[in-house]
This record gives structure tokens, sequence and C-alpha cells, in this order.
């Protein structure tokens, strides 16, 4: 009975089932240690049952990838582009935080597959919609970079796409100790840092992330609204800083 009830299973698999076992698995323990023989093992069948479906992790992780893609909002209709931009921005930020691995994923994919590119194009073409000309939407995605799949390099990441190793909460005198230290060896940070409330300790808590990702996305499509309706040309620009 036992080979009946895996046989069947093996029948029932398909690349659907397979990626949307691998993105909760990878939910669970991270890309790292995710590999064929551990999914297989979730799915109940064979390591080879897989290769049917996937050729390897890096396929795998290829399909993950495109599995968080649709996860993303589609473009919203009927609305000004910097609206549309920011709504889109901010659903694939949501869907980056629920699965903690995917922006290594993304980073880590050397080939961009048709539904990476779908997502790209349809990203430009809200740009381009919002009557960006082609040199300003180009150098509008720069610009954006990350933040089109909902993440950016922060200034004090430890590791990009992965979350620190808990650490004790330090004494208010090693608190008191660690601000004077950055006060009087880096007073530029020190002054930023201590500009704002963080939750009541610099050192402990560090900055409201999801206030600096808006905050930065904000100022992105504030400028590029700005250089649309002044009619920015790279050639304008150009003369202008001659």
């Amino acid at each position: 009975m036992a080979q009946q009830g895996a046989a069947e299973r093996r029948v029932r698999l398909n690349r659907d089932r397979v990626l949307a076992a691998a993105v909760a698995l990878a939910d669970e323990i991270g890309i790292e240690a995710l590999s064929m023989r551990r999914l297989a093992q979730e799915l109940g069948v064979v390591p080879m049952a897989l290769y049917k479906h996937v050729q390897n992790k890096e396929e795998l992780l290829d399909g993950m990838v495109e599995v968080i893609i649709g996860e993303i909002d589609p473009p919203v209709q009927d609305v000004e582009w910097k609206s549309a931009v920011r709504h889109r921005v901010l659903s694939a930020r949501r869907t980056l935080q629920r699965h903690p691995w995917a922006r290594q994923a993304i980073e880590s994919r050397t080939t961009k597959t048709p539904i990476v590119l779908q997502y790209m194009d349809s990203f430009t073409g809200m740009l381009l919609d919002g009557g960006f000309s082609a040199d300003l939407a180009h150098h509008a995605m720069h610009a954006i970079g990350g933040r089109m799949w909902g993440f950016t390099q922060e200034l004090f990441d430890e590791s990009a796409g992965s979350k620190p190793e808990a650490s004790a909460e330090p004494s208010p005198a090693e608190q008191a100790a660690m601000l004077q230290y950055i006060g009087e060896r880096y007073p530029n940070l020190f002054t930023i840092a201590t500009s704002s409330n963080h939750d009541g300790s610099v050192v402990a808590h560090g900055c409201d992330d999801q206030f600096e990702f808006e905050f930065a996305l904000d100022l992105l499509l504030d400028g590029f609204e700005r250089r649309h309706e002044q009619g920015w040309s790279p050639t304008r620009a150009h003369a202008n800083h001659c």
C-alpha cells in the first residue's frame, strides 16, 4: 500500500507542484539548505522524479523566482504613473518580506527567464505609458534598481538578503560607551544616527527600515516626475553640465 501511495503521488507531480513545494520549503529552511534530495523527501518521491520537471537546483531557483514574481500585484490600471510604480514596488516588497530568501535568489540569477523579462518589460511600460521618453525611462529603471523587486542595498546591511544572528541586548552603559565612541571618531555618522527616533536606541535597534525604504522610493518618484515635466533629455542634461 505504501508503494502504491508513493506511485500515486509521483503521477500527480508536476512543475507547479514542485515549485510551490520548493517555495514553501525555502520559507522554512532557506535556500542554502534547500536541495533536490530534501525537496524530494518533502514531496514523498525519489529525487530522480524531480528531474522530469527541473533539471537542477539552478533551474529550480529560476522557477521559484517566477513563483515570487507571480505573487507581485500586476500594474494598476487607470492611475497616473507615479502611483502605479509606487503600488507595484511596495507590492514586491511585501512579497519579499513573506519570503526572506527571495532577494538572494533574485540577485543570484545570471540568466533572465521569460517571466523575469516580462516583469521588467511591464515595469518599464508603466513609465513609458506615463509619457516618459525612452531615455528617461532607461535612466529611471537604473535608478530604481533593486526597488523594482522590493529591496535595496541598505547603508548598514550586515549581509544582503539575510538576517543577522540574534545577539545579546547591550546594557545602557555599553550603549552609552558605543555612542561616545561613534561620536568621537565618526561625527558625521553620529549626527545622522541621532537625528531621528530609533525606537529608543541607535545601537540596539537601528533605523526604521520600512520608513527608509518608502522615503527613498518617494524621492526617486518625485525626481522622475520633475524631470518628466521639464522635458528632460540626455542632450539637455549634458549641455547643462558644460
